[in-house]
């Protein structure tokens, strides 16, 4: 009796994803637990694995389809467990006997590569001989191939315009569609207000070049800056609760727990995963999950569950040489500071001008119950922790 291969779980406020991607086609063999389809998600990518070992008879769901969780893509029939055809043995023994009796083969893997590889390639578009072989001699067999089609989500989109052509178009990925309409949600829904202020970063840099050493010696991991704004960010809303918050039609629900999410740059687009209980977490705890969120954003391996339920938001503009921006909130969430590029700049200090490491933070905020006074108290006191990071660790 054939095995259904189902669309799995994905996840909190997920109901649905688009197959991006089949790694197997119809009539091929596959191992129990094996990669076989990609699911998009408006969120992150997910992976279908085989539940069965067998053969893949059918595919019921194309790639573009949209797909809930339960939904049957296709189907393995179990009793071909092992099977190999014979055309594929013949093949492989053929090329093997080939390889270890005739002269060395040609450096090129697509030189080695049986017919069906060869086939797999035309079929995927994939120039064999830019594919580092992996098989015996080097050969490039069809998971090498579909390496370098896999997770095309997951990749930046690149548009090339034929000579002579004004413009070119693309459908909107999933996630790009969930963007534009929490975005948007955020703009025709909250009182959107932002206030800015300026941050001398001269005793947290000092911080970091004394104890860097030490640190990573210990950890692991750099100390960087966003464990220090991330420190400061929740001893500021352990002040002022009204930016730990979410309002409701009836009532505004305060939080008494710090899940930060932290922005961060994918090839697919703006994910915000979220550092969990944060005024728990050591800096060099906060360091390792930021950067652990950051490889498996660029590898499109975050999950539904690493983006859901943060309480307040911090994004890096300066990461990519921002000056000043407006950041938009991440709705539900009525906070949101904007972090910019960090700039030598001449400063009074105890009645002298110093040049100094300065950057302008941006606290967006929920005006229907955030007020202006709280705001700007917030954002004070992330200056002040900041500025004063001897502090910020003592608790005091």
């Amino acid at each position: 009796m054939p095995i259904n291969i189902e669309t799995p779980t994905m996840g909190e406020s997920i109901s649905e994803a688009t197959v991006a991607q089949w790694l197997k086609a119809e009539g091929d063999m596959v191992e129990e637990d094996e990669l076989i389809a990609e699911l998009e998600t408006d969120k992150v990518n997910l992976e279908v694995t085989a539940p069965k070992a067998g053969k893949l008879i059918k595919i019921s769901t194309e790639e573009g389809a949209t797909v809930a969780p339960g939904d049957v893509m296709g189907e393995i029939d179990e009793s071909a467990s092992g099977s190999v055809s014979a055309s594929t043995a013949s093949q492989s023994t053929e090329e093997e006997a080939a390889t270890e009796s005739s002269e060395p083969a040609p450096a090129n893997a697509g030189d080695k590569s049986g017919p069906a590889v060869k086939k797999l390639a035309a079929e995927k578009g994939v120039d064999l001989a830019s594919v580092q072989g992996t098989g015996k001699s080097g050969r490039a067999t069809k998971a090498d191939v579909l390496s370098q089609t896999k997770s095309p989500a997951a990749a930046a989109p690149t548009v090339t315009a034929n000579q002579g052509e004004r413009e070119t178009r693309e459908p909107l990925s999933r996630i790009r569609k969930t963007i534009s309409k929490r975005l948007k949600q955020a703009q025709n829904t909250a009182a959107m207000l932002t206030t800015y202020n300026e941050i001398d970063l001269h005793e947290v840099m000092n911080l970091r070049k004394q104890f860097q050493d030490d640190f990573v010696a210990k950890n692991d991991i750099k100390l960087g800056f966003m464990s220090f704004f991330t420190k400061a960010v929740v001893q500021a809303l352990q002040e002022i609760p009204a930016l730990n918050a979410e309002i409701t039609e009836e009532e505004i629900v305060y939080k008494n727990y710090y899940d930060i999410g932290i922005a961060v740059s994918s090839p697919r687009g703006l994910v915000v995963p979220v550092v969990r209980e944060a005024n728990n977490k050591s800096f060099a705890q906060i360091e390792k999950d930021i950067k652990d969120y950051a490889l498996k954003a660029k590898d499109g391996k975050l999950m539904p569950d690493d983006m859901a339920g943060a309480t307040f938001s911090v994004t890096n503009g300066g990461t990519f040489g921002s000056m000043l921006s407006m950041p938009i909130l991440n709705f539900p969430q009525v906070g949101i500071l904007g972090m910019h590029a960090i700039k030598e700049r001449p400063t009074v200090v105890n009645g002298e001008i110093k040049i100094r490491p300065i950057m302008y933070v941006a606290l967006t905020y929920d005006h229907r119950i955030v007020d202006g006074k709280e705001a700007v108290t917030f954002l004070v006191k992330v200056k002040e922790a900041l500025e004063n990071p001897s502090r910020m660790l003592l608790g005091v």
